[in-house]
């Protein structure tokens, strides 16, 4: 009875969904381990069976982060973003292009559902001019996306699951590195989606980064806005892209912690839901 109950509880949920498009951010913890790859790959193919529109946007920080070490070459962050001078940019694409996207790809497919990958230089679906950090220094190659050909998605995603890797490239054809948290709300606001999902290591927006019992159910937009001067690391470029997508229509974006198995569904399609939660408005809901 406890299963049916589940079920039931769910309904309302598979119905207000049905046939809405929810962008997933995927990265961190869930996309390390062995384990949670497999459930991730489930619930997304989950997704597309009981009638939603899943678009998946990954990075693949740690494993980037890995191949530099290897080759020798320095790793350095500021504001949350990676420093990334030309061969940074080039291991990035190697890396998220090159493995993790088609890792994915095949793993949706013995799930279930045929997936087709996509990176930001496919049919121009990302074009990007140069950023700065937050403290307005120069941090390279790393490109904040100007525009997205939706018309590129909408065509992928009447067939196939779309996974989208964050790197994309300026009108003049030059490569760059794009957060994926940026990346994926940019998405999401383009395409008006229902939801943006982001997954990361952590139970979701904490009040003290410290503690994980300040965590922050929900809030509005405007805190949001109004804490991130105060902000750095991580959670940055995530609460950032809440907002962004927020503000082009998406009507609410998700933080939740990709350790725990199926955090994606318990979400969507149970009533207590998990991790942070941010709509329109103004302060704490």
């Amino acid at each position: 009875m406890r299963d049916v109950g589940t079920l039931l509880e769910a309904l309302p949920y598979i119905r207000e969904f049905h046939g809405k498009t929810v962008v997933i951010k995927y990265g961190g913890a869930a996309m390390e381990d062995a384990a949670l790859r497999e459930e991730f790959a489930r619930d997304v193919v989950l997704l597309k069976y009981v009638g939603l529109n899943p678009i998946v946007v990954h990075g693949g920080g740690p494993e980037i982060t890995a191949y530099m070490e290897r080759l020798g070459m320095p790793v350095e962050f500021v504001g949350g973003l990676r420093v990334s001078g030309e061969e940074t940019v080039e291991v990035a694409k190697m890396v998220l292009v090159g493995k993790v996207n088609k890792e994915i790809v095949l793993r949706l497919s013995r799930h279930g559902q045929p997936a087709v990958g996509l990176c930001g230089d496919d049919g121009s679906l990302f074009v990007v001019a140069r950023r700065a950090a937050p403290g307005g220094e120069d941090i390279g190659f790393v490109g904040r996306i100007e525009r997205i050909n939706v018309d590129v998605i909408h065509h992928v995603s009447r067939d196939y699951i779309p996974v989208i890797a964050s790197v994309g490239a300026d009108r003049e054809g030059r490569s760059y590195n794009v957060n994926a948290d940026e990346a994926a709300g940019a998405v999401a606001g383009a395409l008006g989606a229902y939801k943006v999902v982001f997954l990361t290591d952590v139970p979701g927006w904490l009040a003290d980064p410290s503690d994980p019992a300040s965590l922050i159910g929900q809030a509005g937009v405007g805190r949001v806005q109004e804490a991130l001067p105060a902000l750095d690391g991580g959670m940055r470029p995530k609460l950032e892209a809440c907002v962004e997508a927020i503000h082009h229509g998406v009507s609410a974006a998700h933080i939740l912690d990709g350790r725990l198995a199926h955090s994606l569904l318990l979400e969507l399609f149970t009533d207590a839901g998990i991790g942070t939660k941010i709509e329109a408005g103004g302060g704490a809901q």
